[in-house]
């Protein structure tokens, strides 16, 4: 078999030729007078190519009545100009190949289907128009985050899935082990005996790369991570996964206002190379999930980003006369209600939060003069919220280990991540972007589960 079988979506621009092959899936078969129509979808393009096959052939008639919607099949035949409209160029089919066929059950017939039932069937539901698109979209985007820290000379570092820290300090992760669960080893106090797992300690699935990749951006001065971490929060909303990719820079010699500038730089990026990219599929958003998309990420691009701190956004909210489910004070957590006010009614664009009060940040966000706050920083953009967290990372070993103290985390435990402050110590930050929630953003599909292949959240780990 040619491995050089074009794909769809370079057919579509050929002239006219002959003996072309085309593979895929049917997505729809018409039958006329004298010839049937199908049109045949590869996943690499939202159109598909209209394949036009002689109906009187015999020695075809048996193969085109086996064909059904979602048959897998490959024609050969000869590129032609279309009579009819809504294409440039069809097949005219000469031979057929039924590689696998599709029984009446099939459930993606010729209708919308909700993308409820669409998660039911996880496994097929790529094949859809909006799905497919969402999956060009993630690929375009995955390349477009590798180039943009390649072109600036980052090294692209892999971090553990599997460790013993925890880098948010949250304590929802997920345990990995290989004691029996039913009858654990135990020590004289009753506890469980973790000397006896497979790591002679407890072990969890990584929730960041962020501590990791802090050690070889102590080394190679720009580094990022961009790979899977895992979140044991059992919430059941638009905007949450058990599992989920994430990118995360960090930059050595670098503090909070640097750290503000690389990720303006990265959003602009990434949403201009989606819009250079993937335009019909964005035009498909644009028309059929998200009025104006479009015009959403290009407003984003061209308007420079807003900058306030906590304290000043909190005084701007307490003054607005607007009716917030939660009442903001300083002190309380940002909720997406209060983000949107601030990117869409306040700054009427992208803004960056900063130097937010120590007790609702990681432990190792640099410490503020004012012993209160720390250089952590939100991105907000209008209609999600926050987007990107970052911040200055605490370079000075003695207040890192009072901050530890402070959040109950036993320095001891993270004493290689101290040995960072203690030898060569630089000032750095980095920050984190969820890369479903990007998709989310990007795309305009409204529930976090369509902007991953397999989703995994509370209750939920099929296929």
């Amino acid at each position: 078999m040619d491995i050089q079988v074009p794909r769809i979506n370079k057919i579509l621009t050929m002239d006219p030729t002959e003996g072309i092959t085309v593979q895929g899936w049917v997505r729809t078969k018409r039958d006329a007078k004298n010839f049937v129509f199908l049109e045949i979808n590869d996943g690499s393009s939202l159109k598909g190519l209209q394949v036009v096959v002689d109906k009187e052939s015999e020695e075809l008639s048996e193969t085109l009545n086996a064909i059904t919607t979602g048959a897998a099949i490959e024609v050969k035949g000869n590129l032609v100009e279309s009579l009819g409209k809504g294409q440039r160029v069809e097949l005219q089919g000469k031979e057929v190949i039924l590689h696998g066929d599709a029984p009446q059950d099939y459930p993606l017939q010729k209708k919308r289907h909700s993308f409820e039932f669409l998660r039911e069937i996880a496994h097929l539901r790529p094949r859809t128009n909006t799905i497919g698109a969402v999956a060009r979209v993630r690929s375009a985007l995955s390349f477009a985050v590798h180039s943009f820290f390649n072109e600036r000379g980052f090294v692209y570092v892999h971090t553990p899935i599997i460790t013993a820290s925890d880098a948010e300090g949250a304590g929802e992760m997920f345990q990995v082990t290989t004691l029996p669960l039913d009858n654990p080893p135990k020590k004289k106090d009753g506890s469980i005996d973790y000397s006896k797992d497979f790591f002679n300690r407890q072990a969890h699935l990584s929730v960041s790369g962020q501590l990791n990749g802090e050690a070889y951006a102590q080394a190679m001065k720009h580094i990022y991570t961009f790979g899977p971490t895992f979140r044991a929060e059992n919430s059941n909303t638009t905007r949450h996964l058990a599992e989920f990719w994430m990118i995360e820079p960090e930059m050595a010699f670098c503090d909070l206002a640097q750290n503000m500038k690389w990720a303006e730089e990265f959003l602009v990026y990434i949403f201009q190379y989606i819009l250079d990219k993937c335009p019909d599929d964005m035009e498909f958003f644009n028309q059929w999930i998200e009025k104006g998309v479009i015009e959403k990420l290009q407003k984003v691009i061209s308007t420079p980003f807003g900058h306030i701190t906590y304290t000043d956004a909190i005084k701007e909210m307490e003054k607005a006369k607007v009716d917030f489910e939660f009442a903001p004070s300083w002190g309380i957590d940002l909720q997406t209600e209060h983000e949107r006010f601030l990117s869409e009614q306040l700054f009427g664009g992208p803004v960056i939060v900063t130097d937010y009060p120590k007790n609702i940040k990681a432990f190792y966000m640099k410490l503020n003069d004012d012993r209160e706050t720390v250089r952590g920083m939100d991105v907000l953009v209008p209609r999600l919220g926050e987007i990107i967290g970052g911040s200055e990372r605490e370079a000075r070993y003695d207040v890192l280990v009072d901050r530890m103290q402070e959040c109950g985390i036993v320095p001891e435990e993270y004493r290689w991540y101290l040995d960072l402050r203690k030898y060569g110590s630089t000032p750095h930050a980095g920050f984190g972007l969820g890369f479903a929630r990007a998709l989310l953003y990007i795309t305009g599909v409204q529930n976090i589960r369509e902007a991953i292949p397999f989703p995994r959240h509370a209750g939920k780990a099929d296929f």
